[in-house]
């Protein structure tokens, strides 16, 4: 049986054992299946780029990156991103991580949904989104072999319409503040000066994208 590379793998840590029992008990088994599953493809694309990055960061951002779609953690205006990573820099700070490390997942959050500026960045920021885009959008599912995919998968078992799912569970999470959601600018741009401009739709990817 295919197991997960050592350098992919899930920390044997007090840290990441507390990070799992927390967002075990605070998510959807849908949404921490899926953290689980951005955090072993963002770690397997940090071996493939031959990044240097720390685990441990890396899980907090992966596991902690959607809990701001969580009532619990949901505040009334900000944008659901920031609400994660306010939680885990505050999580990351009562378990004695330093200022400059939990900044580091603080920024990977708020920034997991905001494509081509985060892969320039520090590589725990550039990690989570590219878990986030394997495992959502399905962006970069050719760079990943069979094996790799259906290891991680077996691991943590996407829902037989997790397509829907997930569109739902983001759904769920920011319709009760909807002026959160204000977006990329350049696009609003473009479509006011050019009537036939077709907008890339994120739920449309979700549902074409190579995954089955």
């Amino acid at each position: 049986m295919a197991t997960i590379p050592a350098g992919a793998g899930i920390p044997d840590s007090k840290l990441a054992r507390s990070i799992t029992a927390f967002i075990r008990d605070t998510e959807t088994e849908l949404l921490f299946n899926h953290s689980s599953r951005v955090y072993h493809f963002g770690a397997l694309a940090g071996l493939h780029r031959g990044l240097k990055f720390d685990r441990e960061l890396l899980y907090a951002g992966a596991m902690f990156h959607d809990i701001g779609l969580m009532p619990s953690h949901s505040s009334q205006h900000e944008r659901f991103e920031v609400d994660g990573a306010h939680a885990a820099r505050d999580f990351l700070r009562s378990h004695g991580i330093p200022e400059e490390d939990a900044y580091t997942v603080w920024t990977a959050i708020a920034l997991h949904t905001t494509p081509g500026v985060t892969v320039h960045m520090h590589p725990v920021v550039a990690l989570v989104t590219a878990g986030v885009e394997m495992d959502v959008l399905g962006l970069t599912h050719a760079q990943y072999s069979d094996e790799e995919r259906e290891t991680v998968v077996q691991a943590f078992p996407r829902t037989p319409a997790f397509k829907e799912d997930i569109i739902q569970a983001f759904y769920d999470g920011i319709r009760r503040k909807p002026d959160t959601t204000f977006g990329n600018v350049k696009a609003d741009v473009i479509a006011d000066k050019e009537p036939h401009f077709h907008r890339g739709n994120f739920c449309s990817v979700i549902r074409n994208s190579a995954w089955r």
